[in-house]
């Protein structure tokens, strides 16, 4: 929680106490109770509701399973990247054995002579 430990909690807990001094160390404590209280009966409503909101399922989730703490995004990239196999290439590569110097030599004859070979100006 923000890194805070006990030690600084009750560093930062005495520090108050002297700040505030022991006349109104008591009104405050009070606040802090009923703060404290507010935010718990908060967190319960929200849970009744999403109990209510999601009927039976409700039970059926698995809560550790969605904490944001134990998300790495490494990891999740990493599994995402391995468990796709690479899709089969509906193309074959063209290599230079494959086409032999036949095949090269069709490809320059399959323009007739004079005419003037396709540009396409979007693509430079």
């Amino acid at each position: 929680m923000f890194g805070l430990t006990f030690e600084k909690l009750l560093i930062v807990a005495v520090i108050a106490a002297f700040l505030i001094g022991p006349e109104r160390l008591p009104l405050y404590a009070g606040k802090l109770r009923q703060f404290v209280r507010t935010v718990r009966d908060f967190a319960d409503g929200a849970k009744d509701r999403m109990k209510e909101e999601m009927g039976p399922e409700f039970d059926d989730v698995d809560w550790k399973k969605l904490d944001p703490r134990q998300y790495d995004p490494r990891r999740i990239i990493r599994e995402a990247l391995l468990d796709d196999a690479p899709a089969p290439s509906a193309i074959k590569p063209v290599t230079q054995s494959a086409l032999g110097q036949s095949g090269l030599a069709q490809r320059a004859a399959a323009l007739p002579p004079g005419t003037v070979p396709p540009f396409d100006a979007e693509s430079t």
